[in-house]
């Protein structure tokens, strides 16, 4: 998700640093497309807190699928009513707002009834029947980790597509079980650790553990290792698999074993676009003013997605479709005379070429000053009459697409505070009671968060906060987060500190480190351990060379141990966004 935090993080610096260019709203929620007298659309209407408002403008759809629609009006069961018992690993947010909303103003839709149910959906011992469940990683699977039935057999090539090893899943007998070795958890540590942490994968010192658990007799998973540590030598698998990693498997061994399901994943259907991220209606014709990009959009993929490319598609038609609104937007204030959508334009001329076009709406007008000969342009908005002159320059062969609103709406800042009662503190045993749903606290890095309110906010689900009800969640959110999120997104969540404990810095975060000895695998001979030096996450690092680990060294400052590098992959990995999207345009 490290090109989702980058962009996400891009768009709020530019409203912070630029905010005639760009704003966003949170716990705001949009109801209705609006639309105009020839049936384009104009712009939205939206409610928070503050009440309904409307915004005026291009449309670009994002609101993703429609794989946790499982309520009364459940648009997923009217075109897939097979599914109705299927768990999803969706969060409660992928309803199909985004597409019921395009369909009432005529949004044709295309591969609509096509679903991707993912094989391995994380099943809690406590909570099997959860309609939302985590997902395994195909990752578990492509460092060796096989799939088991009930009886201890395998049924299926562990690498083939998500929808052949779901067949083959309903094929045969459940409880599925899917089993990692030592080398196999070692490889992928950090899923292990992230999994086990949620309780949806549990870890057993050696095999006749995994065999009392499952019910069955060592011998007979002994055998069913045996035969495939067979195969894996020949290379002749009656499931026809090709590769085989980690092997081989035997009972003297640790392991890591989780029991999966398969569950709704990735509606693969969805509003029908151009190749230019129009919506298009029922003919086939684009719906002027409206556009899509991500899940939302139907036929991107076909019947059945590749893993891993759910991310470049929403990065590739973001891009295409927000250029395809700024290029309708320019050209309708450049070309438009008359009015649309009851908005009044106007245009007129100094005698040079330079231009200028103003739209009017109930008193709130936007003007465009465009001077081709330098390629600026500037742009002045105005609410109830008051004059607000915003001047963003930029190339006229890069438009900034805009939009104006009859309600001027305060964009919330980033909060930088740590919640106004943080002085207060508590001790574990407070914390522990407040841990139900309706009343949930946690701890994260000594601070004391009650999150009852936020959980339905957060973007994983409310399930992946209640696992640590009344408890540290700090391992697991440093797992995932930099600690800055809460202050940006939850400040107000901070009520206190843990008593006799002070706020403790992230491993990982915004805070200057002295360095942290981590492998370093970049042009230094293999092995080298680097004392590694930032102040910011996305700073470029300095790396001071401390040795060369010994064969076999397992532990000791030298080692450079698979946690350490884990540990700090997200601080390592970092995004030039505006280099990678020009590569992305066909740029430099």
């Amino acid at each position: 998700m490290t090109i989702t935090y980058a962009l996400m993080e891009k768009l709020e610096k530019i409203a912070e640093e630029e905010p005639e260019r760009a704003k966003y709203m949170v716990s705001s929620k949009v109801t209705n497309l609006i639309t105009g007298k020839n049936g384009e659309v104009v712009g939205v209407k939206y409610e928070n807190k503050e009440g309904t408002h409307e915004e005026y403008g291009p449309v670009v759809i994002a609101t993703g699928g429609f794989g946790a629609d499982f309520g009364d009006d459940s648009y997923l069961l009217k075109v897939r009513p097979d599914l109705k018992t299927f768990s999803t690993t969706n969060g409660p947010h992928s309803t199909g707002d985004g597409l019921k909303m395009s369909m009432e103003v005529g949004a044709g839709t295309t591969d609509i009834e096509w679903v991707q149910v993912h094989p391995t959906g994380l099943v809690h011992p406590e909570d099997p029947n959860a309609k939302t469940k985590f997902l395994a990683a195909e990752a578990l699977r492509g460092v060796g980790g096989i799939l088991l039935d009930a009886e201890g057999n395998r049924f299926c090539n562990e690498l083939g597509l998500r929808d052949y090893v779901t067949g083959e899943m309903q094929k045969n007998k459940g409880p599925f079980r899917l089993v990692l070795n030592g080398a196999a958890s070692k490889e992928i540590e950090w899923h292990c650790k992230h999994y086990t942490g949620r309780g949806v994968m549990k870890a057993f010192k050696h095999g006749n553990e995994v065999a009392k658990e499952m019910g069955i007799k060592p011998e007979k998973l002994q055998a069913t290792f045996s035969k495939y540590n067979e195969i894996a030598k020949t290379k002749n698998d009656p499931y026809g698999k090709k590769f085989f990693h980690n092997v081989p498997l035997k009972l003297d061994d640790n392991f890591h074993v989780a029991i999966v399901t398969p569950v709704v994943h990735y509606t693969m259907g969805g509003v029908s676009i151009s190749p230019e991220g129009e919506i298009t209606n029922k003919q086939g014709k684009a719906i002027e003013g409206l556009y899509a990009a991500g899940e939302v959009a139907g036929g991107v993929h076909g019947k059945n997605r590749l893993g891993g490319s759910s991310l470049l598609d929403c990065v590739v038609f973001g891009r295409v479709s927000g250029r395809t609104a700024a290029k309708y937007l320019m050209s309708n204030l450049i070309n438009q005379r008359g009015s649309s959508g009851g908005a009044a334009a106007s245009s007129s001329s100094t005698g040079s070429n330079k231009f200028d076009v103003t739209i009017d709406r109930d008193g709130n007008s936007t003007t465009i000053n465009v001077d081709p000969d330098n390629q600026k342009c500037s742009i002045n908005l105005s609410w109830d009459g008051s004059r607000k002159a915003t001047t963003s320059s930029a190339p006229v062969a890069k438009p900034v697409a805009t939009s104006t609103t009859t309600k001027k709406v305060e964009q919330q800042p980033a909060q930088e505070n740590k919640g106004s009662n943080e002085k207060k503190e508590y001790t574990w045993e407070e914390v522990a009671k407040h841990n139900t749903e309706d009343d949930c606290w946690v701890v994260v890095h000594n601070r004391v968060l009650n999150v009852t309110k936020f959980l339905n906010d957060h973007p994983g689900g409310p399930q992946a906060i209640l696992l640590y009800a009344g408890k540290d969640a700090t391992e697991e959110f440093d797992m995932l987060h930099e600690e800055n999120v809460i202050d940006k997104y939850a400040a107000y969540t901070v009520i206190g500190t843990i008593k006799g404990e002070a706020p403790a810095e992230s491993g990982s975060g915004g805070a200057e480190s002295t360095g942290t000895t981590i492998a370093y695998e970049g042009d230094v001979p293999e092995g080298t351990v680097a004392n590694v030096h930032w102040s910011k996450p996305n700073n470029p690092m300095s790396l001071e060379p401390l040795g060369v680990a010994k064969p076999g060294n397992k532990e000791g400052p030298l080692c450079g141990g698979t946690a350490d590098v884990l540990k700090q992959e997200r601080t390592r990995v970092s995004f030039d966004v505006e280099k990678m999207t020009n590569v992305i345009d066909g740029g430099a």
